[in-house]
């Protein structure tokens, strides 16, 4: 009830909804509201947010770089398990939201709020993620979700309702472009309006982070990759932080136009969207993390990592990132990753990521094992015995007619 609540923290980008939103709440609950927003590499000045509040009266701003949690907790403990969403998204959206939820809740703590805020829509997967995150930590936090309870159904009604209460709003916001983005340090995204027709075929001019790949260099560039326990640590030789790390393969692919996705998605809440990547550094790691595993890994807890895989990336996509089968699977991919180290060579050329070489201190790889030339190690006469017992089900199959 709107009496009921006395502060609220509002995630906040300083964007046309979440001003309004800021607004919204500040008339329809009448309650004090702190600004939260959160720095996880997405490319803008936020200090502009920071004035946007100011100038709507809000005492308590946070602005918190969060870049190095957001990939050394959240980003690379996912590429360890190579999670992908229907075989194709890197999961950059779904795994930025716990860690927003978490941060929002303790500073709903700092300043005794009671309550939490979010701009997603009623329609999107963000609600879910965002409301999960918080009853985690918070169960009994109220939560206030402005697109499920007012009448401000479109972009229209939103540009009134700023005019109206003259909320400043970026000269470029009447002629934005024609689709909803959302930017961190693993990926931008692209939705709505001249998207929603998904025979449409995306604007160049839409795309930030890649060039297209036709218009990449035509010279391949050679990039090393170094690994400790399944994490990347050093690119070319240099060891980076991770936020730094990621960048910098978000530079190398954008540079030869890695990492375009195209794709229609199966929401939680039941609809199908389309959405278009960018995810120029995931998609180089990820090539670079199977890489190595496949040098590392056994292969039956290579093979059961893939099994889980797609039950891990469901569980991130739909928001379950708190939940204990998320840990649960989480324990057991951090147990296969302990001697995942080494390094690999990649080659970037116009849109495509190649593996090209790969060593570890750790590998499995027997060259004695496998050579086709004469060798003292494997007796191919066993290989005989070995398929009589695997044929033995199928012989016994056949005899029965």
């Amino acid at each position: 009830m709107a009496g009921d609540v006395k502060k609220v923290v509002l995630a906040y980008s300083g964007g046309l909804d979440t001003s309004v939103i800021l607004r919204w709440l500040q008339e329809t609950y009448r309650c004090e509201v702190v600004t939260f927003t959160a720095d996880l590499g997405q490319g803008e000045e936020l200090e502009p947010a920071r004035r946007k509040a100011e100038q709507a009266g809000v005492r308590e701003i946070y602005i918190d770089d969060l870049r190095e949690e957001f990939v050394r907790d959240f980003v690379f403990p996912m590429f360890r398990a190579n999670a992908l969403y229907e075989g194709c998204y890197l999961l950059g959206t779904s795994i930025a939201r716990p860690l927003i939820a978490k941060r929002q809740i303790e500073i709903a703590r700092e300043t005794g709020a009671d309550a939490v805020s979010h701009g997603a829509t009623g329609k999107g997967n963000d609600q879910v993620r965002f409301e999960l995150g918080y009853y985690a930590f918070e169960p009994g936090i109220t939560v206030i979700a402005p697109w499920r309870e007012w009448d401000l159904d479109s972009r229209h009604k939103l540009l009134d309702y700023a005019e109206k209460h003259q909320i400043p709003i970026e000269r470029d916001r009447r002629g934005e472009p024609p689709y909803s983005i959302d930017a961190n340090l693993l990926h931008t995204s692209f939705e709505g309006r001249a998207l929603e027709d998904p025979w449409v075929e995306p604007d160049e001019a839409m795309f930030v982070r890649t060039v297209a790949p036709e218009a990449a260099p035509d010279e391949a560039e050679t990039v090393e990759i170094d690994f400790e326990r399944g994490d990347p640590v050093a690119v070319n030789g240099e060891g980076l932080t991770p936020a730094a790390l990621l960048q910098r393969l978000n530079e190398l692919g954008g540079t030869h136009g890695i990492g375009r996705v195209d794709l229609v998605e199966n929401r939680y809440v039941g609809m199908k969207s389309r959405g278009v990547y960018e995810t120029p550094g995931g998609t180089v790691l990820q090539a670079a993390h199977r890489a190595i595993e496949s040098l590392t890994l056994d292969r039956e807890a290579a093979h059961l990592k893939d099994e889980a895989m797609p039950r891990y990336a469901s569980l991130v996509y739909n928001g379950y990132w708190f939940a204990p089968e998320r840990e649960m699977l989480q324990a057991m991919v951090d147990a296969s990753q302990e001697r995942v180290t080494g390094t690999v060579r990649l080659k970037l050329y116009k849109g495509s990521v190649r593996v090209t070489g790969r060593r570890s201190p750790w590998s499995l790889y027997s060259e004695a094992h496998v050579t086709f030339e004469e060798d003292s190690v494997y007796d191919q006469r066993d290989a005989e015995g070995f398929i009589r017992l695997n044929a033995l089900r199928l012989k016994l199959l056949n005899r029965r007619g």
